[in-house]
């Protein structure tokens, strides 16, 4: 295990140490399970389209004991074709694990995530030609949120960072910056509407040709930069268990970065401009 991970895992634990005193000692941890099934029509993550901005169905399950969680959320998504036609991807399923410690207004959210691409052919594709390493990564997370701003215990904010030692693609080395706000409006009719946005900034290591980076120590997914900006603006409606949300993406990838040419936004299985999302959602 490297130096960063042994950094990154101490940090972790210690802002759990810190975060432990909220949890009264007489209160017993209580076991607690959801499931989630869903459709958008456009699957976006972080400001790109997972699956050429088509539809897609996703679903999950949670489980809790105490300030513990474990989940596991899948999705089918679509990377594109390799040279003898077949996809290269058909499904995404992410499993993750840890813990939400709660400290007085914040709550921490401390953990693992594991980012599977079950039967990826890494052959390469169509239009990139070179070949696509290991899409499977793991990113460890450390976040805090929370209502922090007295007489505004509508308003929720937040911030995430997270760290993978070797990113999708063997890219190397990944930081991802995330800051988020929320809003609880006052009902209209069955739906309690909630305003939100999200502002996210990665900082790469050593870029991969294949992904669009020419040059060692280029972020591939930026474009010949070794940074991405993405955000989101939108409104989910909430009624009983169900949700509607409708949300805007973007991010600052230029189409003529690096050596890719025009249009690196728009290849087949790269859009990473402007996009409107909606997902709708049942959670039990």
């Amino acid at each position: 295990m490297n130096s960063q991970i042994k950094l990154s895992l101490g940090l972790l634990a210690a802002i759990a140490g810190l975060a432990s005193p909220a949890v009264a000692a007489d209160e017993a941890p209580k076991f607690t399970y959801s499931f989630n099934i869903g459709a958008t029509n456009d699957y976006v993550f972080r400001g790109y389209a997972q699956r050429k901005e088509d539809p897609s169905v996703q679903g999950g399950i949670d489980l809790g004991y105490g300030i513990a969680y474990f989940g596991m959320w899948a999705s089918n998504i679509d990377f594109g074709k390799n040279g003898d036609g077949s996809k290269q991807v058909h499904t995404e399923l992410d499993i993750y694990g840890g813990i939400k410690p709660v400290w007085g207004p914040a709550t921490f959210d401390l953990g693992v995530i594991y980012y599977a691409y079950p039967g990826a052919n890494d052959n390469g594709s169509v239009t990139i030609t070179t070949q696509v390493p290991n899409q499977d990564y793991v990113e460890f997370k450390a976040g805090v949120s929370g209502a922090f701003i007295p007489k505004l215990d509508k308003l929720t904010l937040g911030g995430t960072a997270y760290y993978s030692p070797e990113y999708q693609g063997k890219q190397g080395e990944v930081w991802t910056l995330e800051g988020t706000a929320a809003y609880e409006l006052p009902a209209v009719s069955i739906f309690t509407p909630t305003i939100s946005a999200t502002i996210g900034e990665q900082f790469g290591d050593v870029g991969n040709a294949a992904l669009g980076s020419p040059i060692l120590g280029k972020f591939g997914l930026g474009n010949g930069s070794d940074t991405v900006t993405y955000w989101n603006v939108g409104v989910t409606l909430a009624v009983e268990k169900f949700s509607f949300d409708f949300r805007y993406w973007n991010t600052d990838v230029s189409d003529k970065g690096g050596t890719t040419g025009n249009n690196f936004c728009h290849q087949s299985q790269l859009q990473c401009d402007g996009q409107f999302a909606f997902i709708g959602k049942f959670t039990y």
